[in-house]
């Protein structure tokens, strides 16, 4: 296979080989520690679960990737990367620790997310900092290969870590504070050996240079701000790409919603309210085929865009959940909403495939990087506002006909905007009939690189 080919030709470089083993411990850390979070607040039977608890959670997971995510590369222009990985996982396995000892003290529910709230705001730090090294430790002749097989990996190895702890818990019969605080104890020793995986990369080859020449901290960060606003209106120049964005805005925050959803249908309405292993068996096999449609979206996408290019594709997804989710979802049954699971999976990551291709050939590569930052905001602010918008109306054991006919209508809503767009683009001659490139494999590129790890 191309991609093993390609996998193998880079571990070849062993700057790569050590980063990528730091990416891999850590972003495993980083499942196991967030199926930990969820598990302690969805299915402890100490605590009584709620949408509004859900959508703290999703807060912590997930906000700081939106707000300090622009704000990263500021402060690794001005220290070591090894030293960023090495102290920010050692730092990571230290609040995981307290956050473990918090958990089987029964602490403020306020004081938990404090310490779960640093430990993904460090996380920030250490992920862009692995994407700004990868270039000191591949040539330019891989880098496009490295850029879209590293982030897989590590994606792989998050959703892995989330299995390593779906098991953990699930295999201690006794349940409760013990088993959670158990489940971030590993992701704490994770994060442990991530750090001392750093040691092995010498202290100035991930740069940046030490005699680099940096504006001063307030003037860059102010800089990042406005290069943000000139982002924005660039974009509103870019027709395609902000149609894309807006589209993949909607379908996100859909996914959001009903994430939340099939939350508290396995915790209340699938299962025992004591059965806590019950409830969170059911919530592994909806995230494990949901992670099966994301597979299936990067196998069809390719084909798919070519056939009927970007946004015709991307309209047949929005079309076709418009139709299934609410004939899956409504019956409140436990087969059919995996099978919405696994469909959802496909079109929100289709989605996004659609939305990278449409922003990686409309927008101009000077302003890239920016837009690329808007749309992680866009991606993770829109998840954790749906999951704001659904505690406000979703009932305690989670079955909601209103919830799904709403999403249902906002597919509708994105199906007749694409549509438009497409037709709007075909008259001024610039059809989007990009297929997706990426990697040597052909298998196409996602494009936003870290921030795929946490939007599980």
């Amino acid at each position: 296979m191309a991609v093993a080919r390609d996998l193998s030709t880079l571990l070849r470089f062993p700057g790569f080989r050590r980063l990528l083993a730091v990416r891999l411990l850590s972003q495993l850390a980083d499942g196991v520690y967030q199926v930990a979070l969820a598990s302690y607040v969805v299915f402890s039977p100490e605590n009584e679960t709620s949408p509004a608890a859900i959508a703290s959670a999703m807060a912590v997971l997930l906000l700081p990737y939106s707000l300090l995510g622009p704000f990263a590369g500021v402060l690794l222009d001005r220290w070591r990367r090894r030293q960023v990985l090495l102290y920010g996982n050692l730092l990571r396995a230290v609040l995981a620790g307290a956050t473990g000892f918090l958990i089987l003290d029964g602490a403020p529910l306020w004081l938990f997310y404090l310490s779960a709230l640093s430990v993904t705001a460090v996380n920030r730090f250490v992920l862009a900092g692995l994407s700004a090294a990868l270039p000191r430790v591949v040539d330019g002749e891989r880098l496009v290969i490295a850029n879209s097989l590293s982030p897989t990996a590590g994606t792989v190895a998050a959703t892995a870590g989330g299995g390593v702890a779906f098991i953990v818990r699930l295999a201690l019969p006794e349940g409760g504070r013990e088993a959670d605080a158990l489940v971030v104890a590993v992701g704490a020793v994770l994060y442990l050996l991530g750090s001392a995986a750093a040691l092995r990369i010498s202290r100035d080859v991930l740069g940046p240079e030490p005699g680099q020449v940096r504006s001063r901290l307030t003037a860059a960060a102010a800089g990042t701000v406005h290069g943000l606003v000139s982002g924005v209106r660039h974009l509103s120049h870019r027709r395609p790409a902000a149609g894309a964005l807006a589209a993949f805005t909607v379908m996100r925050f859909n996914y959001g919603a009903l994430t939340v959803m099939v939350l508290m249908l396995c915790r209340y309405a699938w299962s025992d309210a004591d059965d806590t292993a019950a409830g969170l068996g059911l919530l592994g096999l909806a995230v494990g085929l949901s992670g099966a449609g994301f597979l299936a979206a990067a196998v069809l996408t390719p084909y798919a865009v070519g056939r009927a290019g970007v946004f015709g594709w991307m309209a047949v997804c929005a079309g076709a959940a418009a139709v299934l989710e609410p004939a899956l979802g409504l019956p409140f049954e436990p087969v059919p909403m995996l099978l919405a699971a696994f469909v959802l999976g496909v079109v929100t990551q289709s989605s996004k495939i659609g939305t990278d291709t449409a922003v990686q050939t409309t927008v101009d590569d000077a302003f890239r990087g920016r837009v690329f930052s808007l749309y992680d905001m866009l991606a993770n602010v829109s998840f954790v506002g749906a999951a704001g918008a659904v505690a406000l109306i979703l009932p305690p054991d989670g079955r909601s006909p209103v919830l799904v006919v709403g999403v249902a209508v906002l597919y509708v809503a994105t199906l007749i905007g694409l549509l438009r767009l497409r037709r709007r683009l075909a008259l001024a001659g610039r059809p989007m009939h990009h297929v997706v490139r990426g990697g040597a494999d052909g298998t196409g590129s996602t494009g936003t690189g870290e921030a795929d790890s946490a939007k599980t």
